[in-house]
C-alpha cells in the first residue's frame, strides 16, 4: 500500500458548508466512519434515516455521477484506522501525516502550473492573509523575493484597502484564507478581480460564490475534521502549498533562479559583515 493514499474524504470536507442538513448527516458518517461495512444505498439509507435519492444528490455534489461511483472510490481507498493512541508524540505526528495525505488527495498539478505561469508573467504579485494565514503570506514573500519575484505580502486591513486601488491586468493577487470567510481578504480578492488582475485563493472551502472572482481556487486540507486538529498550527496546510508553489516555480529556469537565490543570500551576508565592522 502506498504511503500517500487518495481519498474522497477531502472532497467531502471541502464541500461540507454547501451541503443541506441531510447531506451533512451523510457527510459526517463518511468522515468519521472507521469500519468497513455494507455501504449499499438501501442499507445506508436505512441506517442514516435518509432516502436513496439523498445519497445520490450528496454524491453528485461531491463531483461524482452518482452514489455507486462515489462508494466505489470510497471503498477502494478505505483505510481502517486504529482508535487507540496513547503517545502524545504519535498523536501529533499522525495528525501531520493525515494532513499530508489529505494534501496529496487534493493536489492538482495542472492548476499549480497555471499559477506559476501567472507568476512568471505578472509585473507585481501581492499575497495577503490575516492571522496565521498572514504569517504564511509573509513567509511566501520572503522565499519568492529571493528568487527574483516582485512580491509584497499584506497582512494589515488598512493596507489591503489602500493597495486594492492599484490592481490592474498586470497584477497577480494570491489570497490565503483557510476558512474562506475572512472579509478583508475576500474584499482584496474581489477588488483585484474587478480590476482585471489574476486572482488565486488558497483555502479549505470549495464554495461556488468564491469561484466567481477567482481565476484559481486552490484547495488545502481543513483541520476541522481531524481528531487532533486543535494541536496543529492552521498555518501548516498553507505552508505545504507555498512549498509546492515554490518547488514548481524554482524548477522552471532552475539554474537562473538558483543563482538569484544564492546572490540574495550573499548580499544579506555582506550586509551583516558591514554591520559588524561598524
Amino acid at each position: 500500500m502506498p504511503y500517500y493514499v487518495k481519498s474522497v474524504i477531502e472532497t467531502i470536507e471541502s464541500n461540507y458548508e454547501s451541503f443541506t442538513p441531510t447531506e451533512k448527516n451523510i457527510a459526517d458518517f463518511f468522515i468519521h466512519n472507521d469500519k468497513k461495512g455494507d455501504f449499499s444505498a438501501k442499507k445506508l439509507a436505512d441506517k442514516l434515516f435518509v432516502s436513496e435519492a439523498s445519497l445520490s444528490r450528496f454524491a453528485q455534489k461531491c463531483g461524482f455521477r452518482g452514489y455507486r461511483e462515489f462508494i466505489y472510490e470510497y471503498s477502494q481507498n478505505f483505510i481502517e484506522r486504529k482508535d487507540e493512541i496513547t503517545d502524545k508524540v504519535s498523536q501529533v505526528l499522525k495528525t501531520y501525516q493525515e494532513l499530508l495525505n489529505k494534501t496529496y488527495s487534493l493536489i492538482d498539478e495542472s492548476q499549480i502550473q497555471r499559477v506559476i505561469k501567472y507568476m512568471n508573467t505578472a509585473q507585481k504579485v501581492f499575497v495577503c492573509g490575516k492571522g496565521s494565514s498572514g504569517l504564511a503570506a509573509n513567509e511566501m514573500e520572503m522565499r519568492f523575493m529571493r528568487i527574483g519575484v516582485n512580491i509584497d505580502s499584506i497582512t494589515d486591513t488598512d493596507h489591503m484597502k489602500m493597495r486594492a486601488v492599484f490592481h490592474n491586468e498586470n497584477t497577480l493577487v494570491i489570497c490565503l484564507s483557510i476558512s474562506g470567510e475572512t472579509k478583508e481578504v475576500l474584499y482584496f480578492l474581489k477588488e483585484a478581480h474587478e480590476k482585471n488582475a489574476k486572482t488565486v485563493l488558497i483555502t479549505s472551502q470549495n464554495r461556488e460564490e468564491i469561484k466567481e472572482y477567482c481565476d484559481e481556487l486552490i484547495l488545502v486540507p481543513s483541520l476541522k475534521h481531524l481528531n487532533y486538529g486543535n494541536v496543529i498550527s492552521p498555518q501548516f496546510p498553507l505552508s505545504i502549498m507555498v512549498d509546492l508553489l515554490y518547488t514548481f516555480f524554482v524548477n522552471e529556469d532552475k539554474n537562473i533562479k538558483k543563482k538569484m537565490h544564492d546572490d540574495t543570500i550573499k548580499a544579506l551576508g555582506n550586509e551583516k559583515l558591514k554591520e559588524n565592522n561598524l
